[in-house]
């Protein structure tokens, strides 16, 4: 067991909770007894699912509106914790976005953005929380990576690279802290049915294929706060997606990156 048991005296960090994945972990965790801290940029959806947890579950749920992409509001976030009577018992790097198209042809701000909040955010809530954790001999890291970070994905080149940041980062961590008490479980899902293609501005490939293709957040959630219990360093919620990390890992870059990039131009042209 690595996540703690519930406590009157703690608090489990859940961030880009609004919405999809996000949202069903807190539920998941509010299931178990967990207070929640809820932290995104929408206000209203936030106040929504908070008020739906205390109701449904009985606990506890502050929120807190932030753009973890502003290093400024970011460090404001993590005093403003610090500073509440509930000690940080968990934490769940939620938070992200992804875009499509060739690399030059996009927003560089945007892009720019993406890696902030991917991999800069991440980083940093998981070193400001982490030390207590490990002075406690208590804790649990769940950082959300994805399948996409186990391979180069050309029209997909800055979201794959910040999710290969997450991922390796994340089983270093959890090899770091063997024996400590505190753990640090990487999420890699394949595709998920959430609002990702919408803000990516790829709405149309959403839900695309077999919907055998596809996972739903709260599968996916549920498999997520399973491992984050148990300590586990990765979780893959499906065989598919075990299949598809170790093809993106073992695959030869000659012969991996042309498919790829066939597919996914195929893919954003229709």
């Amino acid at each position: 067991m690595s996540l703690p048991l519930p406590s009157s005296n703690a608090t489990v960090l859940i961030t880009g909770a609004s919405a999809g994945i996000g949202a069903e972990l807190a539920r998941a965790l509010a299931a178990r007894g967990h207070h929640l801290t809820l932290v995104a940029r929408r206000e209203e959806r936030l106040r929504e699912l908070s008020a739906e947890l205390e109701r449904d579950y009985g606990v506890e749920s502050a929120t807190d509106t932030c753009d973890l992409g502003d290093s400024d509001a970011r460090s404001e976030l993590i005093a403003k914790l610090r500073r509440r009577k509930r000690r940080v018992a968990g934490v769940c790097n939620n938070a992200g976005f992804g875009s499509f198209g060739r690399f030059w042809e996009l927003e560089l701000e945007r892009e720019v953005e993406e890696v902030r909040l991917n991999v800069e955010a991440l980083h940093e809530l998981t070193g400001a929380f982490l030390p207590d954790m490990v002075a406690r001999r208590s804790g649990a890291i769940l950082n959300v990576g994805s399948l996409a970070g186990f391979q180069p994905q050309p029209s997909n080149a800055t979201y794959a690279a910040s999710k290969a940041f997450v991922n390796s980062f994340s089983e270093a961590l959890h090899a770091e802290l063997a024996g400590t008490g505190v753990s640090c479980t990487v999420l890699c899902p394949g595709p998920v049915k959430t609002e990702f293609a919408d803000s990516a501005g790829v709405a149309h490939l959403d839900g695309r294929g077999s919907s055998l293709l596809w996972a739903t957040p709260e599968q996916v959630a549920q498999s997520a706060v399973e491992g984050m219990a148990k300590g586990k360093r990765t979780v893959m919620p499906r065989a598919a997606d075990q299949v598809a990390g170790a093809l993106g890992r073992l695959a030869p870059r000659s012969v991996l990156l042309p498919v790829a990039q066939r597919l996914t131009s195929r893919a954003l042209r229709n």
